[in-house]
């Protein structure tokens, strides 16, 4: 059985979760959630019937705060940790991840995202594209798909797939959009990602933001045409000269009136502001596409 936890996040519902899936050897959970969450994951698992020291295995898609921030908490439960062997080192020493997001968050770090700890190589497992780990009866595939991050896993299981970022964020009803933080967003790849989870053929797709989705197909094609028409607009307004700051300003208001196409309310809205912050966006594709300018001198 899959378990959709809501963690919560900055008191909004629907924004995070993680999914706890029952096994012969305990829970197996797909995302810890930032740290900042913490409590609110020993709550959702209890109301489930488990105990933190029940989860024995944590399957991350990639270790951005808001995926894997809480993971070391766990791994001193004694939780075994699998990421992509590029996000390894990033969790067994995790300061120059801190000081990168520090570079982004500045003083809200503390507030958002909570601590951060190394975890024991030997509680730390790096897992190849394709691997598959059988767990308690159960047998979960990880799919190297980058194109948010180029340490980005999707599990599946059986007809089900754990897409973390890659497949974007849906929150209810409401639009189907690309998360773009810096540093590596790659339009190419994450096509080629897209297309990957396409021919799995998956019957569900579990998203970070937010829960389970079920036209898989129809949803990775609006992905799919709102990550272009995203990094599209971002490339128009840089080359017309716009400040970082008009730029988040304007895409902010871009974005939010794209999503009240969807008859959204405040909450709604506010979820999704609180899963993809709109400069972030901003801030990634500005950095694709610099990246594109270099590659062509």
């Amino acid at each position: 059985m899959i378990h959709i936890l809501d963690l919560q996040f900055l008191d909004n519902s629907q924004t995070i979760a993680a999914f706890a899936i029952e096994t012969n050897e305990g829970i197996v959970l797909v995302e810890s959630g930032p740290y900042t969450t913490f409590e609110s994951l020993e709550k959702q698992l209890q109301k489930i019937g488990f105990q933190l020291h029940d989860v024995k295995h944590v399957l991350l898609s990639h270790i951005h705060f808001d995926h894997a921030g809480a993971a070391w908490a766990l791994a001193q439960r004694g939780a075994n940790i699998y990421v992509h062997p590029f996000g390894y080192k990033h969790l067994e020493n995790p300061e120059k991840l801190w000081a990168s997001a520090k570079r982004i968050y500045g003083d809200e770090m503390e507030r958002l995202w909570g601590e951060m700890h190394p975890i024991s190589s030997d509680k730390l497992f790096a897992v190849q594209d394709h691997e598959e780990l059988h767990i308690g009866g159960r047998v979960f595939k990880a799919w190297h798909t980058p194109g948010h991050a180029n340490h980005h896993i999707a599990w599946q299981l059986d007809k089900a797939v754990f897409a973390g970022d890659v497949a974007g964020v849906q929150i209810g009803q409401g639009a189907v959009v690309p998360p773009c933080p810096p540093p590596d967003i790659d339009i190419e790849k994450w096509d080629d990602s897209i297309e990957i989870l396409k021919k799995i053929q998956a019957r569900y797709l579990y998203l970070t933001h937010y829960g389970q989705i079920g036209n898989v197909t129809t949803h990775l094609d609006q992905l799919s045409k709102k990550l272009h028409e995203y990094a599209a607009w971002v490339k128009i307004h840089a080359e017309a000269g716009q400040s970082l700051e008009e730029m988040v300003e304007n895409f902010e208001h871009f974005v939010q009136e794209d999503l009240q196409k969807y008859g959204l309310d405040q909450v709604a809205l506010q979820r999704y502001k609180a899963a993809n912050p709109p400069f972030m966006s901003v801030t990634g594709l500005l950095r694709y596409w610099e990246k594109k300018a270099q590659e062509k001198i």
